[in-house]
């Protein structure tokens, strides 16, 4: 019987490497930047075309390679990092496998160009599949110009697995977040489609954080000092009360490298405690330092997970020092001596307080039916010019009007009819019955088979999911135009997120156009959120939308609908009056589904006069 075992061309070992190495455009982003930052580049540029399907390239000022390193570099396992497996355990830079560029060489075509500073020419080299095209002298500056053209070219199904624009765009940003924020002594810049995303001067930790996620962001961090035997934390954590539902921006680094580490994110949110919801995530940025002796990050072919000798004790001690940063903060604002002026807020200038004043009327007496008109103030104020009232304001409103009128609820501008829903006819409501509101949450009211209890809430929200999926199916919702657009700013990655649901968006009622770098201007919202702060509305829309993400089972459409219904839906504690109970239950045993929400959660809940006599006859 022959031999059946062979060695693999070198070309499919690649491949296979890459689909280790090489998940998404964005994982290719990652290695090329750690590349320059391990050549000690003070000045990195990213571009990127068609979401890196086209085009990813990364210019650095570094050291560069000679000839024959630029060629060695696309060698498997050739890396300069490590002589021996010794030094596994004293890594102080990025990369150390040898085998980023080997396996993006192997499904892209990619072009260097690099020189070193002393160096006349430099080398310009054009592989293809693994293959190496052409390698000759150019004239080009110090440093490195890497550019990866064309990824998963000959691997045709892991591009069809590859997400939308919008969505892979995001998972670059993020790629691009974990290490510019980590560094922040070198500048960097990122382009998309000839935009310029990104233009981070150096500066501060924190300053690159104010600078990545805005200036609003200055105000939320609470800096994190601790410095012990075992390790050395520095950063900061965000302020309770900008939590999200979403695990949004979480961010660990052990010696200036991106980790994920559920156990340690668990000591993060145990510092939290009474602080915050279960379900609400705190945002932070710790920067630990360790001795590499004490930890090992060769587990992960990412390099993202890492195993520590002692983590236990680690775990101890950065929710220690989160809970003592958390307590300086709520006893006594911190100072932060890193901070630019510019980040300050302006203070207004003593000469434009005034002093407030009260005018009151002495002629004012509450026992009498009629109110005398008041008596002229010597005092300065504003001169309202006496117009004619019309006595006759009853005749406005004919008789017919009100009887046309009552055969209607006006709820959010729109006229809703009282219909019940065919699936409630035993127990529809009966009308003539006075309904309760419990603790401003729950609405408590009589049928013909005993007592119904509503989630006012979770009513709400049915109501209006069912309404924004009907907009969404029909492509047409009625809108209110603002009188005074607002311009709403997002993080690069969510204006990302935002851009590619903007028409999805449009169809639910809203009227939002691009309106310069990272800004959306709002011309028009929903009837239904005319009093909505539409800054918070659309941050919590797109955190809701992530959140719903996770389900693979649910649309764009769909998730859209319930990310809207969920954050406009009236909340627990509001009190209702009476009217607006009813028409609230109207409304919903007119929906098609007014027992659960589309997630299966109860609205309603039934008891029956047998079960209430039950329950009493156990007592």
């Amino acid at each position: 019987m022959s031999d059946i075992i062979q060695l693999l061309p070198d070309s499919v070992a690649n491949q296979i490497a890459a689909g280790e190495v090489v998940q998404r455009p964005a994982s290719a982003v990652k290695e090329l930047l750690e590349n320059a930052i391990d050549a000690n580049a003070k000045e990195i540029s990213l571009i990127i075309k068609n979401a890196g399907k086209t085009l990813i390239q990364v210019i650095d000022n570094g050291k560069g390679m000679s000839m024959t390193d630029a060629r060695m570099a696309f060698e498997r396992h050739a890396t300069s990092k490590i002589k021996s497996a010794d030094d596994l355990f004293s890594l102080k830079t990025m990369g150390f496998r040898g085998e980023a560029l080997a396996s993006i060489a192997a499904i892209s075509q990619v072009e260097l160009k690099s020189k070193q500073e002393d160096q006349d020419l430099g080398t310009h080299i054009i592989i293809e599949g693994s293959e190496v095209n052409s390698q000759e002298p150019c004239s080009t500056a110090v440093g490195s110009s890497l550019s990866i053209k064309n990824l998963f070219f000959n691997v045709p199904a892991r591009r069809n697995f590859l997400k939308g624009n919008p969505v892979e765009t995001k998972h670059i940003i993020e790629e691009f977040y974990r290490v510019a924020m980590v560094h922040p002594e070198i500048a960097f810049k990122m382009y998309s489609e000839s935009n310029e995303l990104f233009n981070l001067q150096k500066g501060s930790f924190r300053q690159r954080i104010v600078s990545m996620f805005g200036d609003k962001y200055n105000q939320r961090l609470v800096p994190v000092e601790e410095v012990t035997d075992i390790v050395s934390i520095s950063g900061f954590v965000g302020k309770p009360e900008f939590a999200k539902k979403t695990r949004g921006e979480q961010y660990f680094f052990v010696n200036n490298r991106f980790i994920k580490s559920p156990y340690l994110n668990h000591a993060i949110q145990h510092a939290f405690d009474e602080l915050i919801t279960k379900d609400q995530h705190p945002s932070y940025f710790l920067k630990l330092e360790i001795d590499p002796s004490r930890i090992d990050i060769n587990i992960h072919p990412t390099k993202t997970e890492i195993k520590f000798e002692d983590e236990r004790s680690i775990y101890a001690i950065i929710r220690t020092s989160v809970k003592q940063a958390l307590g300086k903060y709520n006893i006594a604002p911190s100072l932060d001596f890193e901070q630019e002026t510019s980040f300050n807020a302006s203070h207004v200038a003593p000469d434009r307080v005034r002093i407030p004043t009260i005018e009151v009327n002495p002629n004012f007496n509450p026992f009498e039916t009629t109110q005398k008109p008041p008596r002229p103030s010597t005092g300065e104020h504003f001169d309202f010019k006496k117009e004619k009232i019309d006595t006759n304001w009853q005749a406005l409103y004919s008789q017919q009007d009100f009887e046309n009128e009552s055969k209607y609820n006006v709820i959010n501008n729109e006229l809703v009819t009282n219909t019940i829903a065919s699936n409630w006819d035993e127990s529809a409501i009966q009308h003539n019955h006075k309904m309760v509101q419990l603790h401003q949450r729950y609405i408590i009211t009589q049928i013909k088979s005993g007592a119904v209890i509503i989630d006012q809430a979770r009513a709400h929200e049915r109501i209006l999911y069912e309404r924004f999926i009907k907009a969404l199916n029909e492509k047409k919702h009625t809108s209110q135009r603002l009188l005074f657009p607002e311009t709403v700013e997002f993080s690069p990655d969510d204006f990302a997120l935002m851009h590619g649901l903007i028409d999805e968006i449009n169809l639910l009622g809203f009227e939002i156009n691009e309106f310069g770098k990272n800004t959306f201007v709002v011309n028009a919202v929903p009837f239904e959120l005319t009093d909505n702060n539409l800054t918070d509305l659309l941050e919590k829309l797109l955190d809701q939308f992530k959140l719903n993400s996770d389900d693979l089972k649910m649309g764009k459409l769909e998730s859209l609908a319930r990310s809207l219904a969920h954050n406009t839906a009236i909340k627990r504690g509001k009190t209702l009056h009476e009217e607006e109970m009813q028409n609230l239950i109207d409304e919903l045993f007119a929906c098609e589904s007014p027992n659960t929400l589309p997630n299966g959660k109860p609205i309603v809940i039934t008891y029956s006069i047998d079960e209430l006599d039950k329950r009493f006859q156990r007592l």
